[in-house]
């Protein structure tokens, strides 16, 4: 099982609209429909920072499910939109290994 992390930093003052922008994009990407998935904002550290947190089987999933969605024309209209919002972003990729359910 593995974490993919997608980690965003806004432009100041641009983390209501990544919000409300995130309401539009999620219903494109199916891994959100049938998966768990978080979404965070910063409480401390770098501000205006989101994080799109999914889990995948494994890197191959990942990749299948990253092509499918992301090679969408409408994904590709919804980023377009996003990215202006964004100073910068990065991937962090996790081997889970170990969870608790409690």
């Amino acid at each position: 099982m593995i974490l993919v992390r997608n980690i965003f930093q806004l432009k100041f003052g641009k983390a209501r609209e990544a919000k409300e922008l995130w309401k539009e994009g999620k219903m494109l990407i199916s891994s959100v429909n049938n998966k768990p998935y978080r979404v965070l904002f910063d409480l401390t550290g770098d501000s205006y920072t989101m994080v799109l947190e999914f889990t995948f089987e494994s890197l191959a999933h990942f990749e299948n499910a990253a092509s499918k969605d992301m090679g969408s024309i409408e994904w590709k209209n919804w980023y377009a939109k996003f990215v202006p919002l964004c100073r910068s972003g990065r991937r962090e990729i996790f081997s889970i290994h170990e969870e608790s359910q409690a």
